[in-house]
């Protein structure tokens, strides 16, 4: 099968987990004897006119990254204009493949889109080729903003999000979560939305035991800086923890909007000192703060999946996580970690004291977690379902489409 990928992200320009999944499942399709194409972008700041559009086959996938055209606008600040412009480059690309002496005349059998940031580029180019549109939904805009998206940008973000689930053939979620809120805010004429988990490579991801440490304990968390995330919780929790087991460190690795803030959270909780920002790490630091550290706190209060979990898992790290969204699936609370109810700072703080109090049953948990990767979060397995959508996914006949319902309450559960 020929299976054109439509992503923002994809290395090695990688913003959270949606890089790294469509990474992973890009080269196991093409192991699996798939021809994949991937049409991404390059770093921002990049000029069509000194920095054109580049093709390079890397694990058996061919990356076409296209440059930022115009590069005048900046994400933060012009997202939507942004966005359109990544989107029109990416349509020019696309249409590109199928002539010949570029693609020499490649088309797809299918174009599969990742989030409403490429929704634009992925149905022009589903039309363009007249094939099956499939769309992985990692996240909404409403789950980020707990179900209100009262903002003007917000309701803008949400009606493409809409657009693009419409206008697919076929959906797929990281869970049953992320299907439950798929299904409820985009629509009733859906087409068949199915739960395909997140994978992990373990291989790359050496695990390390755990033994008893002497001094301070360090608690680590990595992801982005935003509220949904809930690292302001676990600031929150910290002076608590550190009451019971003294000199114990935080340590916040991930860039985002709130970074400023999340300053002042230290400061106001008065843990400045204990506090430190790490920024973005590469993989090979990644690895070596998540074998350092005692546990690994994911506070979300919103969390489609939360692909770091298994990261962690694979290289032994203990677990103390939210049970928002995915985390709530992706670890057993008491088996492979250790869980809380997503803005419960004292059941955050009573995890951490568990995990630092008992370090052999943290460890117990932590192997657990790790044996449990191999079968329910393998790779391979996730792209012989992926391809299956594939496969099962037709060309719906398209009608005009109403205008999207905008959320006018908080969604269940939050």
């Amino acid at each position: 099968m020929k299976i054109l990928i439509v992503s923002w992200e994809y290395p090695p320009v990688v913003v959270g987990g949606l890089g790294r999944h469509v990474h992973h499942l890009a080269t196991e399709l093409a192991a699996a004897g798939h021809e994949v194409v991937v049409l991404s972008r390059r770093p921002s700041g990049t000029d069509p006119s000194t920095h054109p559009t580049t093709t390079e086959i890397a694990d058996g996938v061919l990356v076409v990254a296209v440059a930022e055209d115009p590069p005048h606008f900046i994400f933060g600040e012009d997202m939507l204009a942004w966005t359109l412009a990544m989107g029109h480059a990416m349509v020019r690309a696309g249409v590109a493949l199928a002539k010949e002496g570029i693609g020499e005349g490649w088309q797809p059998d299918v174009v599969h889109a990742h989030d409403w940031l490429v929704a634009h580029p992925a149905i022009a180019l589903a039309e363009f080729y007249d094939v099956p549109l499939v769309s992985t939904l990692h996240a909404s805009e409403a789950g980020r903003h707990s179900g209100w998206i009262s903002g003007r940008i917000n309701r803008q973000v949400h009606s493409v999000e809409w657009w693009l689930a419409n206008e697919s053939d076929s959906i797929i979620t990281c869970s049953a979560s992320m299907q439950d809120e798929v299904t409820e805010l985009y629509g009733p004429e859906l087409p068949p939305v199915t739960v395909i988990r997140n994978g992990i490579d373990v291989t790359t991801w050496s695990f390390r035991p755990r033994a008893p440490r002497p001094g301070p304990a360090t608690l680590l968390y990595v992801g982005r800086l935003e509220y949904e995330k809930g690292v302001q919780d676990a600031i929150a929790a910290l002076p608590r923890i550190r009451r019971s087991h003294p000199g114990t460190t935080l340590a916040i690795a991930g860039e985002g909007t709130q970074f400023e803030w999340l300053q002042q959270q230290a400061r106001t909780h008065r843990v400045a000192r204990s506090v430190t920002f790490l920024g973005n790490l590469d993989h090979e630091d990644l690895l070596g703060w998540l074998h350092g550290a005692d546990a690994i706190v994911l506070p979300s209060r919103y969390e489609p999946f939360g692909i770091i979990a298994l990261e962690a898992a694979a290289a032994g790290t203990p677990l103390i996580t939210s049970t928002a969204g995915g985390l709530g699936e992706a670890v057993v609370d008491g088996v492979t970690g250790l869980s809380f109810e997503p803005g419960d700072v004292d059941g955050l703080t009573s995890a951490a004291r568990e995990v630092l109090d008992a370090p052999a049953a943290a460890q117990q948990r932590a192997v657990a977690a790790r044996e449990r990767l191999t079968s329910d979060f393998d790779w391979h397995k996730v792209a012989e379902e992926t391809a299956q959508v594939y496969a099962a996914a037709k060309r719906r006949v398209r009608h005009p489409l109403a205008r999207p319902a905008i959320p006018e309450r908080p969604l269940p559960g939050r």
